[in-house]
């Protein structure tokens, strides 16, 4: 069951992509689709059962699968209204709705990480208590077609060339039928360095994205003496390639592979007419996170912001949940902190 590139704007916000990350997530993905005389909303989420033992009924939460997502308006009808009036009644009408969703479903709370791009936090900024946490880094094929010299920092360009010199070639696969040769490199890296379960995607999760997306999957091997050494798991979508997931083989480091992955694939994309290579952000909101300054070598001027939105939706079973001293009151939900 795999995807041709559609119409819908970005591959987060495809109704089977929460799909992926139901097992991660410990829920069921679910999306909400609203239409009204003023436009369409679509909506898709991850919804979980809260564990507790202080409210008889069972409640509920939601959260965006990993990446990006939140409510994205598909479109306006103007009518007799101007756009922006019949986008403010949209979006009106669509928290009506929703809330009325939450209330007969039993959802306390909702933390959404809004795409970089989309501007979806900021239409719905009213809905939800909005906050902008860091930027995202891309390198823009269109606003810097030369963006070998005018998006890669010098350290960069440094590296990819000494890597091309000491002989590591790529290999580039579109559309897989399998990604086990990713995975072994990819769970030796996730070993190394120590990864959170969070990010240590299981086998299932690899069958699952070729099923869904297989289509929209490029996958590029770097090979070094006959070896591959590292490799880089990307998504497609719409002219734009999203850096999901690598590895490198420890032993191998010191020919940074890692930065001829980015360089070829984006090669790749210029050359099929793609205008976007997102790199995401760093592990921290820190300015100095080491995959922050990593990144940003590949994208000197491009940058997004990217917020997250939270919304208690039932306040008194919130506060009834996230009661006692074991609970860090700086994370959302509070009830899920211990």
């Amino acid at each position: 069951m795999t995807n041709n590139i559609s119409n819908v704007f970005d591959i987060y916000f495809d109704k089977n992509f929460p799909k992926l990350y139901e097992d991660v997530e410990g829920g069921q993905a679910k999306s909400f689709n609203f239409s009204c005389e003023y436009g369409c909303v679509s909506h898709n989420f991850i919804q979980r059962q809260i564990p507790n033992a202080l409210c008889d009924a069972t409640y509920y939460d939601l959260i965006t699968a990993y990446g990006y997502g939140g409510p994205i308006i598909e479109k306006v009808v103007a009518n007799k209204y101007c756009y922006e009036e019949s986008k403010k009644k949209l979006i009106e009408s669509f928290d009506e709705a929703f809330s009325r969703y939450c209330k007969d479903n039993n959802v306390v709370s909702e933390f959404i990480r809004f795409h970089p791009w989309a501007n979806n936090a900021i239409d719905f900024q009213g809905i939800y208590d909005i906050e902008k946490i860091r930027n995202t880094i891309a390198t823009d094929l269109e606003k810097y077609p030369d963006f070998f010299n005018e998006e890669y920092s010098k350290g960069c360009r440094k590296n990819i060339r000494q890597a091309i010199n000491k002989g590591v070639k790529i290999e580039i696969i579109e559309k897989p039928e399998s990604l086990d040769s990713f995975k072994n490199i990819y769970f030796s890296t996730m070993q190394r360095n120590g990864a959170a379960d969070y990010y240590y995607f299981d086998d299932k999760y690899f069958d699952e994205c070729i099923n869904f997306y297989r289509d929209n999957i490029l996958l590029v091997n770097a090979i070094y003496e006959d070896k591959i050494i590292a490799a880089g798991f990307y998504f497609v979508w719409n002219k734009v390639v999203h850096i999901h997931l690598s590895g490198t083989l420890s032993e191998y480091l010191f020919l940074s592979p890692a930065y001829v992955l980015r360089y070829f694939v984006t090669v790749w994309a210029s050359q099929n007419g793609y205008k976007l290579i997102h790199h995401g952000g760093g592990r921290t909101n820190d300015a100095e996170d080491n995959l922050y300054k990593f990144k940003k070598q590949f994208g000197k001027h491009t940058e997004f912001p990217f917020y997250i939105g939270k919304k208690i939706w039932n306040r008194e079973v919130y506060d009834k949940l996230s009661r006692g001293k074991a609970f860090d009151t700086s994370f959302f939900p509070v009830y899920r902190s211990r």
